[in-house]
Protein backbone atom coordinates (compact mmCIF):
# COMPACT_ATOMS: atom_id res chain seq x y z
CA UNK A 1 0.00 0.00 0.00
CA UNK A 2 2.68 2.75 0.88
CA UNK A 3 3.91 1.90 -2.72
CA UNK A 4 1.21 2.68 -4.18
CA UNK A 5 0.15 5.84 -2.39
CA UNK A 6 4.10 6.76 -2.89
CA UNK A 7 3.38 6.03 -6.87
CA UNK A 8 0.06 7.91 -6.71
CA UNK A 9 1.90 10.99 -5.37
CA UNK A 10 4.61 10.87 -7.74
CA UNK A 11 2.27 10.50 -10.42
CA UNK A 12 0.78 13.88 -9.50
CA UNK A 13 3.92 15.17 -8.82
CA UNK A 14 3.91 15.50 -12.97
CA UNK A 15 7.80 14.34 -12.95
CA UNK A 16 9.29 13.72 -16.39
CA UNK A 17 9.52 10.18 -17.46
CA UNK A 18 10.37 8.12 -20.35
CA UNK A 19 7.58 6.00 -21.06
CA UNK A 20 9.27 3.71 -24.12
CA UNK A 21 10.95 1.40 -21.47
CA UNK A 22 10.13 -0.62 -17.97
CA UNK A 23 6.70 -1.18 -17.00
CA UNK A 24 4.04 -0.74 -19.31
CA UNK A 25 1.52 -1.05 -16.12
CA UNK A 26 3.85 1.77 -14.34
CA UNK A 27 3.41 3.79 -17.43
CA UNK A 28 -0.23 3.91 -17.70
CA UNK A 29 -0.53 4.56 -13.70
CA UNK A 30 1.86 7.13 -14.12
CA UNK A 31 -0.16 8.61 -17.21
CA UNK A 32 -3.81 7.90 -16.59
CA UNK A 33 -3.90 9.50 -12.99
CA UNK A 34 -3.43 12.97 -13.97
CA UNK A 35 -5.04 12.66 -17.17
CA UNK A 36 -7.68 10.42 -14.63
CA UNK A 37 -8.22 13.98 -12.10
CA UNK A 38 -7.71 16.14 -15.21
CA UNK A 39 -11.10 15.03 -16.74
CA UNK A 40 -13.03 14.42 -13.34
CA UNK A 41 -12.79 17.80 -13.06
CA UNK A 42 -13.91 18.86 -16.16
CA UNK A 43 -16.58 16.59 -15.74
CA UNK A 44 -17.76 17.58 -12.53
CA UNK A 45 -17.81 21.24 -13.99
CA UNK A 46 -20.39 20.17 -16.35
CA UNK A 47 -22.32 18.74 -13.38
CA UNK A 48 -21.71 21.83 -11.16
CA UNK A 49 -22.88 23.93 -13.80
CA UNK A 50 -26.11 22.12 -14.66
CA UNK A 51 -26.86 21.81 -10.60
CA UNK A 52 -26.72 25.65 -10.35
CA UNK A 53 -28.70 26.65 -13.76
CA UNK A 54 -31.34 23.89 -13.01
CA UNK A 55 -32.13 26.16 -9.77
CA UNK A 56 -33.59 28.88 -12.10
CA UNK A 57 -36.23 27.29 -14.40
CA UNK A 58 -36.88 24.44 -16.47
CA UNK A 59 -35.98 27.06 -19.58
CA UNK A 60 -32.58 27.66 -18.51
CA UNK A 61 -31.46 23.81 -18.15
CA UNK A 62 -32.62 23.79 -21.79
CA UNK A 63 -30.59 27.24 -23.14
CA UNK A 64 -27.32 24.82 -21.54
CA UNK A 65 -28.51 21.99 -23.17
CA UNK A 66 -28.89 24.14 -26.58
CA UNK A 67 -26.05 26.00 -26.25
CA UNK A 68 -23.25 23.42 -25.61
CA UNK A 69 -24.80 20.55 -28.13
CA UNK A 70 -23.27 23.78 -30.75
CA UNK A 71 -20.24 23.96 -28.22
CA UNK A 72 -19.64 20.68 -29.29
CA UNK A 73 -18.23 21.93 -32.96
CA UNK A 74 -15.36 24.31 -30.98
CA UNK A 75 -14.88 21.06 -28.70
CA UNK A 76 -14.75 18.95 -31.80
CA UNK A 77 -12.61 21.69 -33.47
CA UNK A 78 -10.28 21.89 -29.97
CA UNK A 79 -9.88 18.10 -29.81
CA UNK A 80 -9.35 17.27 -33.37
CA UNK A 81 -6.47 20.05 -32.61
CA UNK A 82 -5.28 18.44 -29.60
CA UNK A 83 -5.15 14.95 -30.96
CA UNK A 84 -2.75 16.01 -33.77
CA UNK A 85 -0.50 18.03 -30.84
CA UNK A 86 -0.35 14.94 -28.99
CA UNK A 87 0.81 12.68 -31.99
CA UNK A 88 3.33 14.95 -33.24
CA UNK A 89 4.66 16.35 -29.73
CA UNK A 90 4.72 12.57 -28.31
CA UNK A 91 6.22 11.19 -31.56
CA UNK A 92 8.62 13.95 -31.27
CA UNK A 93 9.54 13.20 -27.50
CA UNK A 94 10.07 9.50 -28.26
CA UNK A 95 12.33 10.81 -30.83
CA UNK A 96 14.23 12.78 -28.37
CA UNK A 97 13.83 15.83 -30.43
CA UNK A 98 12.79 18.39 -27.81
CA UNK A 99 13.26 21.17 -29.89
CA UNK A 100 11.04 19.87 -32.66
CA UNK A 101 8.70 19.62 -30.44
CA UNK A 102 9.02 22.94 -29.16
CA UNK A 103 8.87 24.30 -32.66
CA UNK A 104 6.00 22.01 -33.20
CA UNK A 105 4.11 23.77 -29.99
CA UNK A 106 4.83 27.17 -31.33
CA UNK A 107 3.08 26.57 -34.28
CA UNK A 108 0.15 24.95 -33.24
CA UNK A 109 -0.79 27.49 -30.90
CA UNK A 110 -0.15 30.47 -33.18
CA UNK A 111 -2.92 29.05 -35.50
CA UNK A 112 -5.04 28.34 -32.71
CA UNK A 113 -5.41 31.61 -31.59
CA UNK A 114 -6.02 33.38 -34.72
CA UNK A 115 -8.76 30.42 -35.46
CA UNK A 116 -10.26 30.75 -32.02
CA UNK A 117 -10.46 34.50 -31.94
CA UNK A 118 -12.26 34.32 -35.42
CA UNK A 119 -15.07 31.88 -34.06
CA UNK A 120 -14.95 33.94 -30.58
CA UNK A 121 -16.04 37.03 -32.55
CA UNK A 122 -18.81 35.27 -34.76
CA UNK A 123 -20.47 33.58 -32.32
CA UNK A 124 -21.20 35.94 -30.03
CA UNK A 125 -22.74 38.03 -33.26
CA UNK A 126 -25.43 35.06 -34.37
CA UNK A 127 -25.79 33.33 -30.89
CA UNK A 128 -29.55 34.59 -30.84
CA UNK A 129 -29.47 33.26 -34.14
CA UNK A 130 -28.51 29.72 -33.18
CA UNK A 131 -30.41 29.30 -30.25
CA UNK A 132 -33.44 30.35 -32.71
CA UNK A 133 -32.23 27.41 -35.54
CA UNK A 134 -31.99 24.46 -33.08
CA UNK A 135 -35.37 25.17 -31.79
CA UNK A 136 -35.71 27.56 -28.34
CA UNK A 137 -38.54 29.71 -28.80
CA UNK A 138 -38.92 33.20 -27.88
CA UNK A 139 -39.08 33.12 -23.99
CA UNK A 140 -35.84 30.52 -24.06
CA UNK A 141 -34.06 33.04 -25.77
CA UNK A 142 -34.93 36.40 -24.12
CA UNK A 143 -34.02 34.58 -21.18
CA UNK A 144 -30.73 32.37 -22.10
CA UNK A 145 -29.32 34.68 -25.23
CA UNK A 146 -26.75 36.35 -23.22
CA UNK A 147 -25.60 32.77 -21.84
CA UNK A 148 -25.08 31.52 -25.20
CA UNK A 149 -23.26 35.03 -26.29
CA UNK A 150 -20.58 34.94 -23.61
CA UNK A 151 -20.03 31.00 -23.98
CA UNK A 152 -19.67 31.51 -27.53
CA UNK A 153 -17.42 34.45 -27.32
CA UNK A 154 -15.21 32.37 -25.01
CA UNK A 155 -13.92 30.14 -27.68
CA UNK A 156 -10.80 31.24 -27.77
CA UNK A 157 -9.99 29.95 -24.22
CA UNK A 158 -11.59 26.58 -25.25
CA UNK A 159 -9.33 25.86 -28.37
CA UNK A 160 -6.17 27.16 -26.45
CA UNK A 161 -7.02 25.07 -22.87
CA UNK A 162 -6.92 22.03 -25.14
CA UNK A 163 -4.01 22.44 -27.26
CA UNK A 164 -2.23 23.50 -24.57
CA UNK A 165 -3.00 20.70 -22.21
CA UNK A 166 -2.59 18.57 -25.60
CA UNK A 167 1.20 19.67 -25.72
CA UNK A 168 1.80 18.50 -22.11
CA UNK A 169 0.18 15.33 -22.42
CA UNK A 170 2.28 14.92 -25.42
CA UNK A 171 5.26 15.77 -23.18
CA UNK A 172 4.28 12.90 -20.91
CA UNK A 173 3.62 15.67 -18.17
CA UNK A 174 -0.29 15.26 -17.84
CA UNK A 175 -0.16 16.64 -14.35
CA UNK A 176 0.75 20.25 -15.32
CA UNK A 177 -3.08 19.52 -18.00
CA UNK A 178 -4.22 18.23 -14.78
CA UNK A 179 -3.81 20.88 -12.30
CA UNK A 180 -4.88 23.88 -15.26
CA UNK A 181 -8.15 22.27 -15.43
CA UNK A 182 -8.78 21.80 -11.74
CA UNK A 183 -7.77 25.72 -11.20
CA UNK A 184 -10.39 26.71 -14.08
CA UNK A 185 -13.01 24.56 -13.36
CA UNK A 186 -12.52 25.33 -9.92
CA UNK A 187 -12.49 28.49 -10.12
CA UNK A 188 -16.02 28.02 -12.01
CA UNK A 189 -17.30 26.10 -9.33
CA UNK A 190 -16.62 28.92 -7.14
CA UNK A 191 -17.90 31.91 -9.08
CA UNK A 192 -20.86 30.12 -10.37
CA UNK A 193 -23.68 30.53 -7.21
CA UNK A 194 -21.87 34.33 -7.00
CA UNK A 195 -22.31 35.04 -10.82
CA UNK A 196 -25.99 33.25 -10.81
CA UNK A 197 -27.42 34.32 -7.86
CA UNK A 198 -25.86 37.26 -7.11
CA UNK A 199 -23.63 38.15 -3.96
CA UNK A 200 -22.44 41.83 -2.26
CA UNK A 201 -21.89 44.59 -4.95
CA UNK A 202 -21.90 41.08 -7.67
CA UNK A 203 -25.29 41.18 -9.13
CA UNK A 204 -27.53 38.21 -10.23
CA UNK A 205 -27.23 37.28 -13.76
CA UNK A 206 -28.75 34.28 -13.56
CA UNK A 207 -28.11 31.79 -16.49
CA UNK A 208 -25.58 34.25 -18.02
CA UNK A 209 -23.81 34.42 -14.70
CA UNK A 210 -22.94 30.68 -15.41
CA UNK A 211 -21.48 31.93 -18.60
CA UNK A 212 -19.44 34.92 -17.22
CA UNK A 213 -18.15 31.73 -14.41
CA UNK A 214 -17.11 29.61 -17.01
CA UNK A 215 -15.10 31.78 -19.34
CA UNK A 216 -13.20 33.99 -16.09
CA UNK A 217 -12.09 29.96 -15.13
CA UNK A 218 -11.26 29.11 -18.10
CA UNK A 219 -9.09 31.96 -19.29
CA UNK A 220 -7.25 31.36 -16.05
CA UNK A 221 -5.97 28.23 -17.04
CA UNK A 222 -4.95 29.23 -19.92
CA UNK A 223 -2.96 31.93 -18.88
CA UNK A 224 -1.57 29.02 -15.98
CA UNK A 225 -0.71 26.68 -19.33
CA UNK A 226 1.20 29.71 -20.81
CA UNK A 227 3.08 30.70 -17.32
CA UNK A 228 4.80 27.03 -17.59
CA UNK A 229 5.49 26.53 -21.40
CA UNK A 230 6.87 29.76 -20.95
CA UNK A 231 9.03 29.29 -18.02
CA UNK A 232 11.25 27.00 -19.79
CA UNK A 233 11.92 23.81 -17.16
CA UNK A 234 9.63 21.14 -18.88
CA UNK A 235 10.52 18.26 -21.54
CA UNK A 236 8.82 20.55 -24.56
CA UNK A 237 9.13 24.40 -23.85
CA UNK A 238 8.52 27.61 -25.42
CA UNK A 239 11.57 29.71 -26.47
CA UNK A 240 13.10 32.62 -28.51
CA UNK A 241 14.43 29.82 -30.62
CA UNK A 242 11.06 28.39 -31.39
CA UNK A 243 9.30 31.67 -32.51
CA UNK A 244 9.66 30.79 -35.86
CA UNK A 245 7.11 30.27 -38.44
CA UNK A 246 7.65 27.08 -39.95
CA UNK A 247 5.26 26.23 -43.14
CA UNK A 248 6.26 22.34 -43.45
CA UNK A 249 5.39 22.23 -39.37
CA UNK A 250 1.91 24.06 -39.70
CA UNK A 251 1.03 21.79 -42.90
CA UNK A 252 2.12 18.67 -41.03
CA UNK A 253 -0.47 19.79 -38.41
CA UNK A 254 -3.17 20.54 -40.26
CA UNK A 255 -3.13 17.15 -42.26
CA UNK A 256 -3.07 15.33 -38.96
CA UNK A 257 -5.22 17.45 -37.38
CA UNK A 258 -7.71 17.38 -40.24
CA UNK A 259 -8.67 13.67 -39.20
CA UNK A 260 -9.58 14.59 -36.18
CA UNK A 261 -11.28 17.60 -36.56
CA UNK A 262 -13.64 15.44 -38.94
CA UNK A 263 -13.99 12.56 -36.59
CA UNK A 264 -15.33 15.16 -33.86
CA UNK A 265 -17.37 17.36 -35.99
CA UNK A 266 -18.80 13.98 -37.69
CA UNK A 267 -20.11 13.01 -34.03
CA UNK A 268 -20.64 16.75 -32.67
CA UNK A 269 -22.87 17.26 -35.90
CA UNK A 270 -24.78 14.02 -35.36
CA UNK A 271 -25.53 15.29 -31.32
CA UNK A 272 -26.72 18.46 -32.98
CA UNK A 273 -29.14 16.23 -34.64
CA UNK A 274 -30.34 14.25 -32.17
CA UNK A 275 -30.78 17.30 -29.88
CA UNK A 276 -32.90 19.05 -32.33
CA UNK A 277 -35.01 15.79 -32.46
CA UNK A 278 -35.56 15.87 -28.48
CA UNK A 279 -36.64 19.06 -29.09
CA UNK A 280 -39.63 18.03 -30.51
CA UNK A 281 -41.36 16.74 -27.51
CA UNK A 282 -40.80 19.30 -25.74
CA UNK A 283 -38.86 21.25 -22.63
CA UNK A 284 -38.83 18.57 -20.15
CA UNK A 285 -36.90 16.24 -22.64
CA UNK A 286 -34.52 18.63 -23.48
CA UNK A 287 -33.85 18.86 -19.40
CA UNK A 288 -33.92 15.64 -19.13
CA UNK A 289 -31.30 14.56 -21.83
CA UNK A 290 -29.19 17.48 -20.74
CA UNK A 291 -29.02 16.37 -16.64
CA UNK A 292 -28.93 13.01 -18.21
CA UNK A 293 -26.20 13.49 -20.69
CA UNK A 294 -24.01 15.42 -17.88
CA UNK A 295 -24.12 12.79 -15.64
CA UNK A 296 -22.80 10.86 -18.31
CA UNK A 297 -19.89 13.16 -19.52
CA UNK A 298 -19.01 13.31 -15.77
CA UNK A 299 -18.05 9.19 -15.77
CA UNK A 300 -17.10 8.73 -19.48
CA UNK A 301 -13.96 12.34 -19.19
CA UNK A 302 -12.28 10.42 -16.94
CA UNK A 303 -12.68 7.11 -18.61
CA UNK A 304 -11.34 9.40 -21.50
CA UNK A 305 -8.23 10.11 -18.99
CA UNK A 306 -7.11 6.30 -19.94
CA UNK A 307 -7.64 6.90 -23.27
CA UNK A 308 -5.42 10.02 -23.59
CA UNK A 309 -3.11 7.88 -21.27
CA UNK A 310 -2.87 5.14 -24.24
CA UNK A 311 -2.72 7.98 -26.90
CA UNK A 312 0.85 9.26 -25.44
CA UNK A 313 2.13 6.07 -25.08
CA UNK A 314 1.61 5.07 -28.93
CA UNK A 315 2.94 8.12 -30.08
CA UNK A 316 5.15 7.85 -28.08
CA UNK A 317 6.60 4.34 -28.23
CA UNK A 318 6.35 4.73 -32.26
CA UNK A 319 8.68 7.68 -32.18
CA UNK A 320 11.02 4.85 -30.23
CA UNK A 321 10.51 2.54 -32.90
CA UNK A 322 8.78 0.22 -30.41
CA UNK A 323 5.03 -0.53 -32.14
CA UNK A 324 4.68 -3.70 -30.27
CA UNK A 325 4.92 -2.22 -26.86
CA UNK A 326 2.38 0.62 -28.06
CA UNK A 327 0.06 -1.83 -29.20
CA UNK A 328 0.42 -3.86 -25.39
CA UNK A 329 -0.34 -0.84 -23.78
CA UNK A 330 -3.61 -0.06 -25.73
CA UNK A 331 -4.48 -3.45 -24.60
CA UNK A 332 -3.80 -3.10 -21.08
CA UNK A 333 -5.56 0.55 -21.03
CA UNK A 334 -8.60 -0.76 -22.32
CA UNK A 335 -9.13 -3.59 -20.05
CA UNK A 336 -8.61 -1.02 -16.89
CA UNK A 337 -10.96 1.05 -18.75
CA UNK A 338 -13.95 -1.23 -19.32
CA UNK A 339 -13.54 -2.49 -15.57
CA UNK A 340 -13.87 1.38 -14.49
CA UNK A 341 -17.30 1.78 -16.62
CA UNK A 342 -18.80 -1.82 -16.16
CA UNK A 343 -18.90 -0.67 -12.48
CA UNK A 344 -20.30 3.05 -13.45
CA UNK A 345 -23.12 1.15 -15.14
CA UNK A 346 -24.02 -1.00 -11.79
CA UNK A 347 -23.73 1.94 -10.03
CA UNK A 348 -26.69 3.74 -12.54
CA UNK A 349 -28.94 0.97 -13.26
CA UNK A 350 -29.31 0.88 -8.95
CA UNK A 351 -29.13 4.75 -8.23
CA UNK A 352 -30.60 6.47 -10.98
CA UNK A 353 -33.25 8.06 -9.01
CA UNK A 354 -31.08 9.35 -6.32
CA UNK A 355 -28.57 10.59 -8.40
CA UNK A 356 -31.09 12.66 -10.57
CA UNK A 357 -33.04 13.92 -7.73
CA UNK A 358 -29.72 16.06 -6.98
CA UNK A 359 -30.24 18.03 -9.69
CA UNK A 360 -34.43 18.71 -10.13
CA UNK A 361 -37.68 17.11 -8.88
CA UNK A 362 -39.67 17.52 -11.69
CA UNK A 363 -41.35 13.97 -12.27
CA UNK A 364 -41.37 13.99 -15.94
CA UNK A 365 -37.59 15.40 -16.37
CA UNK A 366 -36.44 12.59 -13.95
CA UNK A 367 -38.55 9.61 -15.95
CA UNK A 368 -36.59 11.07 -19.05
CA UNK A 369 -33.24 11.35 -17.60
CA UNK A 370 -33.49 7.39 -15.68
CA UNK A 371 -34.26 6.87 -19.35
CA UNK A 372 -31.30 7.96 -20.80
CA UNK A 373 -28.99 6.80 -17.91
CA UNK A 374 -29.82 3.42 -17.92
CA UNK A 375 -30.24 2.84 -21.51
CA UNK A 376 -27.06 4.41 -22.46
CA UNK A 377 -24.87 2.58 -20.01
CA UNK A 378 -26.09 -0.83 -21.40
CA UNK A 379 -23.03 -0.21 -24.43
CA UNK A 380 -20.52 0.96 -21.83
CA UNK A 381 -18.19 -1.75 -21.44
CA UNK A 382 -18.10 -1.35 -25.63
CA UNK A 383 -17.77 2.30 -24.82
CA UNK A 384 -14.44 1.52 -23.10
CA UNK A 385 -12.92 0.29 -25.99
CA UNK A 386 -13.74 1.90 -28.28
CA UNK A 387 -12.66 5.02 -26.70
CA UNK A 388 -9.10 3.63 -25.97
CA UNK A 389 -9.00 1.96 -29.75
CA UNK A 390 -9.93 5.30 -31.22
CA UNK A 391 -7.49 7.39 -29.16
CA UNK A 392 -4.94 4.89 -30.01
CA UNK A 393 -5.09 5.33 -33.67
CA UNK A 394 -4.83 9.13 -33.04
CA UNK A 395 -1.65 9.00 -30.98
CA UNK A 396 0.12 7.28 -34.35
CA UNK A 397 -1.22 10.05 -36.35
CA UNK A 398 -3.81 7.76 -38.14
CA UNK A 399 -6.22 9.51 -37.81
CA UNK A 400 -8.44 8.95 -40.70
CA UNK A 401 -9.62 5.75 -39.97
CA UNK A 402 -11.32 6.60 -36.27
CA UNK A 403 -12.90 9.94 -38.89
CA UNK A 404 -14.39 6.96 -41.59
CA UNK A 405 -16.06 5.16 -38.83
CA UNK A 406 -17.28 7.83 -37.06
CA UNK A 407 -18.54 8.58 -40.83
CA UNK A 408 -20.10 5.13 -40.87
CA UNK A 409 -21.81 5.14 -37.44
CA UNK A 410 -22.83 8.37 -36.54
CA UNK A 411 -23.99 9.64 -39.92
CA UNK A 412 -25.39 7.05 -41.70
CA UNK A 413 -26.43 4.62 -39.06
CA UNK A 414 -26.88 7.31 -35.66
CA UNK A 415 -29.20 9.73 -37.12
CA UNK A 416 -31.64 7.83 -39.57
CA UNK A 417 -32.11 5.35 -36.79
CA UNK A 418 -32.34 7.90 -33.92
CA UNK A 419 -35.59 9.62 -36.28
CA UNK A 420 -36.98 6.51 -37.07
CA UNK A 421 -37.18 4.78 -33.64
CA UNK A 422 -38.12 8.03 -32.02
CA UNK A 423 -41.09 9.40 -34.70
CA UNK A 424 -41.60 6.56 -36.85
CA UNK A 425 -41.48 3.94 -34.11
CA UNK A 426 -43.17 6.45 -31.44
CA UNK A 427 -39.90 5.27 -28.68
CA UNK A 428 -39.96 8.99 -28.15
CA UNK A 429 -36.83 10.22 -26.57
CA UNK A 430 -36.12 6.62 -25.70
CA UNK A 431 -35.24 5.88 -29.52
CA UNK A 432 -32.42 8.41 -29.06
CA UNK A 433 -30.84 7.20 -26.28
CA UNK A 434 -30.87 3.53 -27.72
CA UNK A 435 -29.59 4.36 -31.02
CA UNK A 436 -26.63 6.03 -28.83
CA UNK A 437 -25.69 2.89 -26.96
CA UNK A 438 -26.11 1.03 -30.46
CA UNK A 439 -23.88 3.16 -32.33
CA UNK A 440 -21.04 3.50 -30.10
CA UNK A 441 -21.08 -0.33 -29.38
CA UNK A 442 -20.63 -0.76 -33.18
CA UNK A 443 -18.10 1.77 -33.63
CA UNK A 444 -15.54 -0.09 -31.02
CA UNK A 445 -16.43 -3.52 -33.04
CA UNK A 446 -15.48 -1.92 -35.94
CA UNK A 447 -12.40 0.26 -34.35
CA UNK A 448 -10.92 -3.10 -32.85
CA UNK A 449 -11.34 -4.94 -36.20
CA UNK A 450 -9.15 -2.55 -38.20
CA UNK A 451 -7.06 -2.18 -35.01
CA UNK A 452 -6.25 -5.58 -35.26
CA UNK A 453 -5.12 -5.37 -38.69
CA UNK A 454 -1.82 -3.13 -37.70
CA UNK A 455 -1.47 -0.27 -39.94
CA UNK A 456 -1.79 2.25 -37.87
CA UNK A 457 2.00 1.16 -36.95
CA UNK A 458 3.16 2.52 -39.98
CA UNK A 459 1.95 6.07 -40.29
CA UNK A 460 4.75 8.54 -39.93
CA UNK A 461 4.45 12.04 -38.55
Amino acid sequence: MSQIFRHFGEALKGLDRDYTTGSIKKAIFFLSVPMVFEMVMESLFAVVDVFFVAQISTNAIATVGLTESVLMIIYSLAVGFSMAVTAIISRRVGEKKFKKAGDAAFQTIVLSLFIGAVLGICGFIYAEDVLRLMGGDAVLIAEGGDYAKIMYAGNLSIVLLFVNNAIFRGAGNPAIAMRTLWLANGLNIVLDPIFIFGLGPIPAFGVAGAAIATTIGRSIGVGYQFYHLLKGTGVVKLVRANVVWRTKTILNFIKVSAGGLGQFLVESASWIFLVRIISNFGAEALAGYTIAFRIIVFTLLPSFGIANAAATLVGQNLGALFPERAEKSVWAAAKYNAIFLVIVSILFGLSANPILSLFTQEETVMHIGKSGLQIICIGYIFFAYGMVVGQAFNGAGDTKTPLFISLFVFWLVQIPLSYWLSINMDWGVNGVFFSIAFCHSLYAVIAIYLFRKGKWKLVKV
